[in-house]
């Protein structure tokens, strides 16, 4: 398999990881790049990018742990949930750039800070390094990939070919990833007193940050019959993590909301403090050397 486009995994290869390969200079071959009739190009793209940034900025975050995991085992574990979500986040990319004239390096390496919709769940500092730890990386991960799997169930059928087809082939990998996350969870919660108390300290830790997923942002609004309105997964995904709690003796945390400026968050471009630094690491190479491939 060449891997000469971003797209060419969605053909029904089994054997095909997404994140490998660069350089690709037909993106969409043999796959239906065609827009439903009636919807603004404009939203479609401003909600790839949506979806693509949650992936890319996450799967930075968990690579991170590359080396630095508490076993061999989980080390490669989340270096290859990492790599799925790299691979969403390209096809996503590359979906947005054929619009904006922009390739997915473009809109991965030489976007600033403020033109970023990622949700903060995807962004916020949890390890590795100092007050990193592994129980905040593992309830992030739950959270994250229980929402994400919902959302993809439901972005199957949408009207834009592309992101159906990218919602078809991410499902069994994020029902991985929900479930990798889930056991260690329960492993946790149901382990020592320590362990206990740190995966409980990471719920707290990540869950200021749950209630931003659900919120329905005016794109999302727009886009009946080619998005999926968050706010519609919230009893899915509430059913899920209150189910995986209770088997780890883990109690829900309060629900309390991060605060926003001016009622903004990452969907608007407005971000943690946190993500400058990962974006001032994430995107230095490319910066430093202009047009580098490798």
């Amino acid at each position: 398999m060449s891997f000469d486009n971003a797209y060419e995994s969605l053909l029904g290869h089994e054997d095909s990881h997404w994140a490998f390969g660069t350089g690709f200079s037909e993106a969409l071959s043999g796959v239906n790049r065609e827009f439903p009739v009636g919807v603004d190009r404009e939203d479609i793209v401003a909600y790839c990018l949506m979806l693509g940034d949650d992936a890319l900025i996450f799967s930075q975050r968990l690579s991170e742990w590359c080396s630095r995991a508490p076993e061999l085992e989980e080390d490669i574990a989340l270096a290859n949930i990492a790599l799925d979500l790299l691979g969403q986040a390209r096809m996503l990319l590359t979906r947005a750039g054929e619009v904006l004239g922009k390739s997915e390096d473009d809109l991965a390496y030489l976007r600033d800070e403020r033109d970023f919709r990622n949700v903060h769940l995807a962004e916020i500092d949890c390890g590795p390094g100092p007050g990193g730890d592994f129980g905040t990386t593992i309830a992030r991960l739950l959270v994250f990939s229980s929402w994400r799997l919902a959302l993809f169930s439901r972005l199957r059928g949408s009207a834009d070919p592309v992101l159906a087809a990218v919602a078809e082939k991410g499902l069994k990998e994020l029902a991985y990833h929900r479930d990798h996350a889930a056991q260690w969870t329960v492993r946790l919660g149901d382990g020592t007193d320590e362990s206990h108390r740190r995966m409980q300290a990471g719920l707290e830790r990540v869950w200021p940050f749950v209630d931003e997923l659900f919120a329905t942002h005016a794109v999302e609004a727009r886009l009946t019959g080619v998005a999926v309105d968050p706010a519609s997964l919230k009893s899915e995904v509430d059913g899920v993590l209150e189910a995986v709690l209770a088997a780890g003796g883990l109690s829900r945390p309060a629900d309390t909301r991060a605060a926003r400026v001016a009622g903004m968050a990452g969907r608007d471009g407005v971000h943690t403090e946190a993500m400058g630094f990962l974006l001032a690491e994430m995107q230095h190479l490319h910066r430093s050397l202009p047009g580098a491939v490798w």
